[in-house]
């Protein structure tokens, strides 16, 4: 893909978006060193202090990476942002799919990974949950953020911190005014006590089975309202 000489309206958003294009086209691979901003410059029609700024956009992103006296290299042509967008238009009944996906591929592996220490937060995190009532969203991210960390897989921690505040601002604007079913506490004990015992297959059944009702509330929904998804 060629680049284009930028609009005078919005410069520096307009070379993000080329550079941006660029990379996830796969024009550059992860690894290569990129133009100099002085050939970006020239290839754009704009000045360098504008290029300069895109670059460093996109380095804030993850996609690039600036190396002293070396240039500027492709750290990643996966944006992160596209990833955002999709998750935000995605229906409710789709991102809680790939919810229950995470969560029991993450009680199995608590089951198989916490210690004493997992053990404690996540039994402080159920009593929270029992206290603040079982509508509190604040603690019942707090309890799944303690089966996430009872892995001890930083990726899958960031990963799910990241994804559980998408689902749930999909989750309210699917829903309006209604609301889901309460938290299921006895669920919710049932999947602590699965992983205190060691046992992987009935942590990720527990994990399914705290998602059940949602995932029913939402196909419900969807029927109500005429959509598939």
């Amino acid at each position: 893909m060629a680049l284009k000489a930028a609009g005078r309206t919005s410069l520096v958003d307009s070379v993000v978006e080329q550079l941006r294009a660029q990379l996830t086209d796969g024009e550059w691979a992860v690894g290569d060193r990129i133009p100099t901003e002085h050939e970006l410059a020239q290839q754009l029609g704009v000045g360098r202090n504008t290029v300069r700024e895109a670059v460093r956009v996109l380095v804030h992103a993850g996609l690039l990476e600036s190396r002293q006296g070396n240039g500027t290299f492709v750290r990643s042509t996966t944006d992160p942002a596209a990833v955002l967008r999709g998750v935000r238009h995605a229906g409710a009944a789709d991102v809680l799919e790939l919810r229950v996906a995470l969560e029991a591929e993450a009680a199995r592996l608590a089951a198989v990974r916490r210690d004493t220490h997992d053990l404690l937060r996540l039994r402080a995190a159920l009593t929270t949950l029992r206290e603040e009532g079982d509508r509190d969203a604040d603690a019942d991210l707090a309890f799944h953020l303690a089966v996430v960390g009872a892995t001890h897989n930083a990726t899958f921690v960031e990963v799910y911190r990241f994804f559980s505040t998408q689902v749930h601002e999909v989750l309210v604007e699917a829903l309006g005014d209604r609301e889901m079913p309460p938290v299921d506490i006895d669920a919710h004990e049932a999947l602590v006590e699965a992983v205190e015992a060691g046992d992987p297959e009935a942590a990720e059944r527990q994990a399914r089975e705290l998602l059940r009702v949602p995932m029913e509330t939402v196909a419900t929904l969807a029927e109500g309202t005429g959509r598939n998804r």
